[in-house]
């Protein structure tokens, strides 16, 4: 709270504004990287790594709300088998593996 007040003091010299406007800027910043960037990096690396442990007989939910079960890998695509269907699905889509939610995803 204090550095707060002090930040918005009227600086006594000129030159002092720009000082504690690059202060506020960056205080800003790192404020704006703790709530919004790494959150979303930390997350986005937890969703690579769920996918990247897919494997034949997962259960998974797509983002367009298909169930079924992983069938063959190959790169990018993943072939699930739903119902009496078999679909091919981009790794990408898929939210859901098993009970592991895709962070964002509810």
């Amino acid at each position: 709270m204090t550095l707060m007040l002090a930040l918005m003091a009227t600086p006594s010299t000129p030159g002092g504004s720009m000082t504690v406007l690059v202060v506020q800027v960056l205080l800003f910043g790192l404020v704006f990287y703790f709530l919004f960037i790494r959150p979303q990096s930390q997350a986005r690396k937890k969703h690579e790594a769920v996918l990247a442990a897919l494997k034949k007989g997962d259960e998974i939910t797509t983002g367009g709300g298909i169930i079924g079960k992983v069938k063959d890998i190959k790169d990018n695509r993943v072939t699930i088998e739903s119902g009496g269907s078999t679909l091919v699905v981009e790794r990408s889509r898929i939210v859901r593996v098993g009970e592991s939610v895709a962070p964002g995803q509810v």
